[in-house]
C-alpha cells in the first residue's frame, strides 16, 4: 500500500515523502497510525550514523489494526494498539521475562530492517530503512510485531496513548518495577521533564511519602508539584546532598536519574540513605561515573542501569493505561499536539524548553 511518512535523509533533514509498504509477514501487524509521541532519541537519531539512513523513524505510536499476519493471535483487526520496543525472543533474557534487556536490542531496534535485513518501506526500486523499534511509526501506517504490538482498552484516548511505549514506561517502570518502591519511602527524581514526570507520578501511584523532583527549571518543578512531588530543588542552588538529607531526615531511599548529569548523581547517591537505591536512565553521554568503593560498601547503597523501566510492554502497559483512566497517571499534563506536517517544530519546541512531550496526530483516513 501507499503511505505518507517523514523520511530523514543521511544529513539528517526530513521530508514528507510517499512510500509503499509491504503487506504484513505471517508474524507481523499492520497499524494505522492515529498518534505517535516524539522522544529525544528520534531528535538525536537524526543526525546519528547509529541508524542508517533513509530511514523513518518513531517509536511511541498508537493506532488501529488493519490487518494481521496468518500466526498472529495476540491482536485482531480493529483493536486499538500501542506499538513498544522490539525484542527477539528467544535469547535468554526475553525466555526470562525480561525483554527490556534482549541481547538483540541493537539489531531489532536500531537494525532499520527486519532481522532477515529486509525493510518495509521501499521508495520505488530503493530500499528506505524501516522497523525503527520495531515500528518506524512517523508514518501514516506501520509495520510492527506480535513481540512489541500491546492491545489497550477502548475506553482510552487512543492519541494520548503512544507515550507508554517508551517514555512513561521506562519513568514509571523505573520505580514501579525495577526499583519496586515501597509505601511510604523517600525517592528523589533527578530531571523533570517526560520521563522524569513519569517518575513522580510513578512514586505517588507506589506509594511514596516524600518525593523530590530535582531540575533547573522552575516551570518543570512546578509541573512535578503538580503530578505528586511533594518538594522541589533547584538542580544549580547549593549543595545537592545536604538538601535532600534535610528533606527526608536522614537520606532517600530511592532515586532515580533521568538527567545525565553525573555530578548531580553524585551529590544525590551521597544524600542517600543506608541500602539506598538509585536507577540509572541516561545514559550520560557515555560518561563514567567515579563511585567511592569504601563509601558504597560501609552504606550498602546501589547503583543499577535502567532500560525501559525493566517493562514487559503486554503487561505493563495495559497497566498504565489502567492508571490513566483511574485519574492517577495523568498524561495529558505532559502532552502538546501537532499535526503531522509539524513535526519538524515539535521537534524544535522540545529541545528549546517549550514543551515536555509533543505528540504528533496523523491526517485522518
Amino acid at each position: 500500500m501507499q503511505i505518507e511518512a517523514a523520511v530523514v535523509d543521511a544529513q539528517g533533514k526530513i521530508t514528507f515523502e510517499e512510500l509503499t509498504l509491504d503487506a504484513p509477514r505471517e508474524n507481523e501487524v499492520l497499524v494505522r497510525v492515529v498518534a505517535t509521541g516524539i522522544c529525544r532519541l528520534d531528535v538525536t537519531m537524526c543526525d546519528s550514523t547509529r541508524v542508517a539512513k533513509p530511514v523513518v523513524l518513531g517509536h511511541e505510536g498508537a493506532g488501529i489494526v488493519e490487518e494481521i499476519g496468518r500466526d498472529v493471535t495476540c491482536v485482531q483487526v480493529g483493536d486499538p494498539v500501542v506499538m513498544s520496543f522490539n525484542s527477539c525472543g528467544r535469547c535468554a533474557s526475553c525466555l526470562g521475562n525480561t525483554p527490556a534487556y534482549c541481547l538483540e536490542v541493537g539489531a531489532y531496534n536500531f537494525g532499520g530492517a527486519r532481522p532477515d535485513g529486509s525493510t518495509a518501506l521501499h521508495r520505488q526500486k530503493e530500499q528506505v530503512h524501516s522497523h525503527f523499534f520495531g515500528q518506524s511509526s512517523f508514518a501514516t501506517h506501520a509495520i510492527c510485531t506480535e513481540r512489541n504490538v500491546v492491545r489497550v482498552p477502548r475506553n482510552a484516548p487512543l492519541e494520548l496513548m503512544g507515550p507508554l511505549a517508551c517514555g512513561i514506561q521506562t519513568g514509571a517502570g523505573a520505580v514501579l518495577n525495577s526499583l519496586a518502591v515501597k509505601r511510604g519511602s523517600s525517592v528523589v527524581v533527578l530531571g523533570a521533564g517526560s520521563v522524569g514526570l513519569a517518575a513522580v507520578m510513578g512514586a505517588r501511584i507506589a506509594g511514596a511519602s516524600r518525593i523530590i523532583a530535582v531540575d533547573v527549571q522552575p516551570s518543570r518543578l512546578e509541573k512535578a508539584l503538580l503530578l505528586g512531588a511533594t518538594h522541589t530543588l533547584l538542580a544549580d542552588e547549593g549543595e545537592l546532598a545536604a538538601r535532600i538529607m534535610e528533606i527526608t531526615t536522614g537520606g532517600a531511599n530511592y532515586a532515580v536519574d533521568t538527567s545525565g548529569n553525573v555530578a548531580g548523581i553524585l551529590q544525590t547517591l551521597r544524600g542517600m540513605a543506608p541500602l539506598g537505591k538509585m536507577g540509572l536512565i541516561s545514559e550520560c553521554h557515555g560518561e563514567n561515573i567515579p563511585v567511592n568503593a569504601l563509601e558504597m560498601m560501609l552504606s550498602g547503597r546501589s547503583i543499577r542501569g535502567v532500560h525501559q523501566g525493566d517493562s514487559v510492554p503486554q503487561k505493563f502497559i495495559p497497566q498504565l493505561a489502567t492508571y490513566y483512566l483511574e485519574g492517577r497517571l495523568p498524561m495529558e499534563e505532559l502532552v502538546s499536539f501537532y499535526e503531522f506536517k509539524e513535526i519538524e517544530e515539535a521537534m524544535a519546541d522540545m529541545n528549546a524548553g517549550k514543551c515536555i512531550k509533543p505528540v504528533l496526530r496523523m491526517p485522518s483516513a
